[in-house]
């Protein structure tokens, strides 16, 4: 398959990229490498990967890249809360306007597989489950724009969006403000954790289990197209308490760095909705050099590739 990505250098996408190569599917990328990333380095060789320098919202150009693909991924997304308020208007037009433009270009005969957010359901109860029939009150500009793109696509044929859990482990377009990858980095680099919201409940999902079902997407889209997928690890159980999943962080550092280097009586909990954390630097540049990355909640292991 011919596969075009946009905004494949970011956190997902580097991992993404590298699975649909391994699979055997010719890969284009168009990114405008925002961040000056260089994630995507390592791939250049193949001759099955192809990387365009430009903007998802240059219309001539995706008209051009669109006509050589059979699969559509559309990653290039301002993320999270804090990024879009800063920006609204660059937030709408990359997270809604762009895609809504990708589907008015398309041929149905294109498939198109979209990653949404969970948050695109709202504050719900932590006793709630969430299944795709839940109703979508999005609190957030980031939660609104994606839930608009997902709507707008679902109104024509060959389309599977996944409304992804909170993603976690290591890519090489790092992120260390992505929740769990925090909570790791915190506990080894500061030896302590501060939690906000400590009843809030999230549900979790490795970055290449992730990967593996744009994969599995690909190969059976006649059993998926037309419909929404909550894409979380409901088999391992971790729709977690911020405490709850910072003890597993704890128990990990112990283990791995010894009770001298961290104490669990390190967790401060804070239960106010608005104070600000201190800002966590994104990029593998501020990772330090002796944190690995891993498994976190994969059956069986699941935390960590951090240490």
């Amino acid at each position: 398959m011919k596969v075009l990505v946009t905004g494949g250098s970011g956190y997902l996408g580097s991992v993404l990229c590298e699975r649909l190569l391994k699979d055997g599917h010719q890969v284009t990328v168009v990114d405008n490498l925002m961040y000056q990333q260089q994630s995507l380095f390592r791939l250049c060789g193949d001759p099955h990967f192809d990387f365009v320098l430009g903007d998802v919202r240059d219309e001539n150009l995706i008209r051009d890249l669109l006509k050589g693909a059979d699969v559509i991924i559309p990653l290039a997304a301002i993320v999270g809360a804090p990024a879009c308020d800063r920006d609204p208007w660059l937030a709408r037009s990359v997270n809604f306007e762009a895609v809504r433009f990708i589907n008015r270009l398309r041929s149905p005969r294109q498939l198109v597989v979209f990653p949404t957010t969970n948050s695109g359901y709202g504050t719900k109860s932590g006793n709630a489950h969430c299944t795709e029939e839940t109703p979508l009150e999005p609190i957030s500009i980031y939660g609104q724009t994606k839930v608009e793109a997902e709507a707008d696509l679902l109104e024509k044929p060959n389309v599977i969006t996944l409304r992804l859990a909170t993603v976690f482990g290591m890519s090489q377009r790092m992120r260390l403000d992505l929740l769990v990858n925090h909570f790791v980095y915190a506990a080894v680099t500061d030896g302590y954790i501060v939690i906000f919201e400590k009843e809030f409940k999230r549900n979790y999902v490795h970055i290449r289990d992730v990967a593996d079902c744009f994969v599995y997407c690909i190969g059976h889209p006649e059993k998926m197209v037309g419909r929404p997928y909550n894409v979380g690890l409901d088999a391992a159980k971790v729709k977690l308490f911020g405490t709850e999943l910072a003890h597993k962080v704890i128990d990990f550092a112990l283990e791995a760095s010894g009770p001298a280097a961290f104490r669990k009586q390190h967790v401060i909990a804070r239960a106010f909705r608005h104070a600000r954390a201190r800002r966590i630097v994104e990029g593998p540049s501020e990772v330090q050099r002796h944190i690995i990355q891993r498994a976190l909640f994969r059956e069986g292991a699941g935390l960590l590739e951090l240490q």
